[in-house]
């Protein structure tokens, strides 16, 4: 039997859950259930793998087990990119080797359709999910120099992007703070929250989904020919099971000393009254990510909640799954400073929201993805794009699990070999955070 001990290190309400209405709470577990498929975890990867046993499998009975409340955990935490291009946070640029940047562009555009699909057959408020591509922002000459050979590799993969200029720039965000960007169309923005939020209870009252909240399992093992998953106040016996929990797989035994977890971090402004947004200019929603991929995450938004601004900087290593609780005071300070370099004229503005949302990593940039044991099947790793990769292994993990003989919706997935294993501690940890610190100050008025 494995014992498991899921303590979620999230600090801070997220202000994309916070900005939505109240939700009413689903219930807890608690009775002895059985059923054909048992998801743990309701975030990007395991409601997209609920929903394609769903499509594999009509008539099978499916249950989500989620161990806070839906969208409270990292996918609520999200920046919101569903992002179809490479978008590789290790590296300094994003950009990988070209065949394998192209077969995961094409993932990544099966996940996002496959995303804008439920949005249309549910009907998911327009917010939820916007198809209107994105801007790699550039502050200082070396970010310019991340768009100009990102641009040069797009220009190999025959990938389409429109670089712009300063005044464009300012035009977009209202700001003069950036020398130039990199805009790309293919990318999905999503509210990360009301999207979960949204899809989790489709799944329940259009598809018939049983899902549980506040149900943290305790203790997994396999019990003959089917698996037993316990909580405190209730079980479910399942045929097969797969486990959507990001990096917390650890905690359930499988691939330790195998994932790097790594902790980001954003603010989200007050609403906005009419005379700062006109103050502010540009336009009513945009969203940047950074052209150096440790810089500053922003979005404008101008739904639920009001015209706020997001940004999202600074990132920590944190090998023991948890953080200090001071840790958003120093945060909140970086984030006021980085803020009001981009919008003086708001400097008076103040933070709602500081929070924290965990990402998890592997060495080698691959998955932990696969059948761990017979009728166990992990969806997790997703290096840093949980929107897009999330979704493609949810997607990959049901279409494992289930065995039906149908066309996969990722036809370009291939199994990879294991995340690499990590160094032995303290070095794995000193090297990483030494790691970040000099990207961090490389990265200079980018960050």
């Amino acid at each position: 039997m494995s014992r498991v001990d899921l303590k979620p290190a999230d600090l801070g309400a997220s202000g994309w859950n916070a900005i939505l209405s109240p939700r009413p709470a689903r219930a807890a577990l608690d009775a002895d259930i059985e059923c054909d498929y048992l998801v743990i975890g309701a975030g990007f990867a395991g409601l997209s793998a609920a929903r394609r046993l769903r499509q594999l499998e009509p008539g099978a009975s499916i249950v989500i087990l989620e161990a806070q409340a839906v969208a409270a955990g990292p996918a609520g935490r999200n920046s919101g990119f569903m992002i179809d291009l490479p978008h590789a946070l290790a590296s300094g640029s994003y950009q990988g080797d070209s065949s394998q940047d192209l077969r995961n562009i094409r993932m990544n555009r099966a996940a996002i359709a496959f995303a804008a699909d439920a949005v249309r057959e549910y009907g998911f408020a327009e917010e939820s999910f916007d198809p209107c591509g994105k801007i790699n922002a550039a502050a200082g000459r070396p970010g310019q120099q991340h768009n100009e050979d990102y641009a040069a590799h797009l220009d190999a993969l025959g990938e389409p992007y429109e670089m712009l200029d300063a005044q464009a720039m300012r035009d977009v965000c209202g700001s003069d703070y950036y020398l130039g960007g990199l805009r790309t169309p293919g990318t999905a923005v999503i509210q990360p929250a009301l999207y979960i939020r949204s899809l989790a209870d489709a799944l329940v009252t259009r598809a018939g989904c049983r899902l549980y909240e506040h149900s943290p399992v305790q203790a997994l093992s396999r019990q003959g020919e089917r698996w037993l998953a316990s909580s405190a106040t209730g079980s479910v016996s399942a045929q097969r099971v797969l486990l959507a929990v990001n990096g917390l797989i650890e905690t359930f035994g499988f691939y330790r000393r195998r994932l790097m977890h790594i902790n980001l971090y954003a603010s989200m402004t007050r609403q906005l009254t009419a005379a700062e947004v006109d103050t502010l200019g540009g336009v009513a929603s945009w969203g940047f990510t950074p052209s150096d991929p440790i810089g500053s995450t922003l979005r404008r938004i101008d739904g639920s909640g009001g015209p706020r601004l997001v940004i999202r900087n600074r990132c920590t290593y944190e090998a023991a799954l948890s953080l200090p609780p001071d840790r958003l005071r120093q945060i909140a300070r970086d984030h006021r400073r980085t803020f009001d370099a981009r919008f003086p004229m708001l400097a008076h503005v103040e933070m709602e929201y500081c929070w924290s949302g965990r990402l998890c990593l592997s060495r080698n940039d691959v998955w932990a993805l696969g059948e761990l044991e017979q009728g166990l099947f992990s969806a997790c790793c997703q290096n840093g794009l949980g929107t897009t990769r999330g979704t493609i292994a949810g997607i990959v993990a049901a279409e494992m699990a289930s065995g039906v003989d149908a066309d996969s919706l990722i036809p370009d997935f291939e199994a990879q070999v294991r995340p690499r294993r990590l160094f032995p501690e303290p070095f794995m940890s000193l090297g990483a955070r030494g790691a970040i610190k000099l990207k961090e100050w490389r990265a200079g008025p980018d960050l």
